[in-house]
């Protein structure tokens, strides 16, 4: 047996590994979620999950957790994981409104931001300014924790390993279909069965796959975590915090809005190309 036929036969051990340790980890959290609190501090069990079997399989295959890609030398792909977010969400919710597939300015948002904020609901230009500069520079760095322990699992370990085995463009979709199919459980417990359920699991993987592409180039560029750890951060909380409370929605709204409807999915795949070009003539 060749050395390189070792090695990918060790990669694939590990990963293996990996994915059985995740989906323990995942499937109690995922019990306690769907059976116990769906709006518990079980959810933070569930995104730490990746981490929790990323370390364990280090221990296991006796390697350091500081083998993990935890330095950042290069600040610049720091700044690109936190514009690039901002960037095509915001192209995302003003074709959004541009379109009339749901309006902007819910003034039931503006007066719950007022009375968290303490400033006049008059002063809406004043409301809105504060929240967003608060939440896109404290609530980031919150939420953070949370994204962390997602990426350490994803980007800091699992991509890494499957570069070992596979090219930088295959392992961009496996590990986006593993990513969006972890997330399954949590689609189904906001649709239910309904018929929306199919559409919604759609849209979510199409922007997941997308986005792992981005996540994928930002991470072996800047052979660090972090990038990947803020750029998380940063969608979860201009998606969940800003822009969907600032919508006001109509009958074609659930079809476009959010991470599950088809608006972000568009935009991002169309970024996602963009990178999935780069990637071809960096040779990455």
């Amino acid at each position: 047996m060749t050395k390189s036929t070792t090695q990918k036969k060790e990669a694939w051990s590990t990963i293996g590994i990996f994915l059985l340790l995740l989906i323990v980890f995942s499937s109690i959290a995922y019990y306690a979620i769907l059976k116990l609190n769906p709006t518990s501090i079980y959810v933070g069990l569930l995104m730490i999950s990746p981490a929790l079997a990323a370390f364990l399989t280090l221990k296991i295959k006796k390697r350091p957790i500081s083998s993990l890609p935890w330095s950042l030398k290069n600040l610049k792909y720091v700044k690109f994981s936190y514009l690039i977010p901002l960037l095509y969400v915001s192209i995302a919710y003003v074709l959004l409104w541009l379109f009339g597939f749901a309006n902007f300015m819910n003034p039931e948002t503006i007066t719950e931001w007022s009375n968290e904020l303490g400033i006049a609901e008059s002063n809406q230009p004043l409301v809105i300014a504060v929240m967003v500069i608060l939440l896109l520079t404290v609530g980031v760095v919150k939420n953070l924790g949370s994204t962390l322990g997602e990426e350490i699992g994803w980007r800091g370990f699992l991509i890494f390993e499957l570069r070992k085995v596979m090219s930088f463009k295959a392992l961009a979709i496996v590990s986006g279909v593993i990513w969006a199919v972890w997330h399954y459980p949590v689609i189904n417990l906001i649709y239910g069965r309904g018929e929306n359920l199919l559409m919604h699991t759609s849209a979510f993987t199409i922007m997941i796959i997308g986005i792992s592409v981005i996540l994928a180039y930002f991470t072996f560029k800047s052979k660090s975590l972090w990038p990947a750890a803020i750029y998380h951060s940063v969608h979860n909380i201009y998606i969940q915090k800003l822009c969907t409370p600032l919508t006001i929605s109509n009958e074609n709204t659930a079809f476009w809005i959010d991470e599950y409807g088809f608006m972000i999915p568009i935009v991002t795949t169309v970024f996602a190309i963009y990178f999935w070009i780069k990637v071809g003539k960096e040779k990455l």
